[in-house]
């Protein structure tokens, strides 16, 4: 991972909203006194939604003040945090995953294919619809190769169908989050290969017959002692 710093170009101001002000002390309310500064990540993610996709640098100034902490402290989460984007992104902005089970099972291929479809990284897209840039382990491995597009995942990806889901995103199609294949969630492809014997499931009843195993229904009430 490269080193985060701040945009070049930063607007002159920001202040909370007030339904934002209200959301942002709610959180804080949540922990015990002199702790407000607990809530720095979900305070700052306010802040970034706030500002269209990323965190300018008046923003992180505005979150410090608001919990009583020194900037520096705030801007240390801010440009840890890949989470946080420092400087502005499109309206569908694309997380790829590039660390090891990614690019085991390809995650190559769609690296080169943001390259070529949306540019650069860190780089918006001259009509404001796209921009990419490059994070850790997301936390879906078992479904990899995947990214994430603003708030959903995008798993199991192949150049074409991550090709379709940038084409029905730029068109206001809503595409389908999750695993591209037939598959559920992160269950085997193909479905289930492993205690698939029936006898497995079966009950000996106290006459020593066989049967299928005991339902919730089956269940009796216990008697008092």
């Amino acid at each position: 991972m490269s080193v985060r710093r701040l945009a070049e170009k930063q607007p002159p101001s920001f202040a909370f909203t007030p339904e934002n002000l209200e959301w942002a002390k709610a959180r804080m309310a949540k922990y015990p006194p002199g702790r407000q500064q607990s809530a720095v990540i979900p305070v700052l993610w306010r802040a970034q939604e706030q500002s269209g996709g990323w965190l300018p640098q008046k923003a992180i100034e505005a979150t410090a003040e608001l919990l009583g902490m020194a900037k520096i402290r705030v801007l240390e989460v801010a440009t840890f945090y890949t989470m946080f984007n420092l400087a502005p992104v499109g309206r569908f902005h694309v997380q790829f995953c590039g660390t090891t089970p990614c690019l085991l099972r390809g995650a190559d291929e769609l690296k080169k294919f943001l390259h070529k479809t949306i540019g650069h990284q860190d780089e918006v897209t001259a009509d404001g619809t796209f921009s990419w840039t490059e994070v850790e382990c997301l936390g879906a491995c078992v479904n990899a190769p995947m990214v994430q597009i603003n708030a959903d995942y995008y798993e199991d990806l192949t150049p074409e169908t991550l090709t379709r889901i940038l084409n029905d995103l730029a068109v206001g199609r809503n595409p389908k989050p999750g695993p591209q294949i037939d598959r559920q969630n992160s269950a085997p492809v193909g479905g289930a290969n492993t205690l698939t014997d029936p006898s497995i499931y079966q009950v000996t009843t106290p006459a020593g017959q066989s049967s299928a195993v005991l339902q919730d229904g089956d269940a009796t009430e216990p008697k008092p002692a």
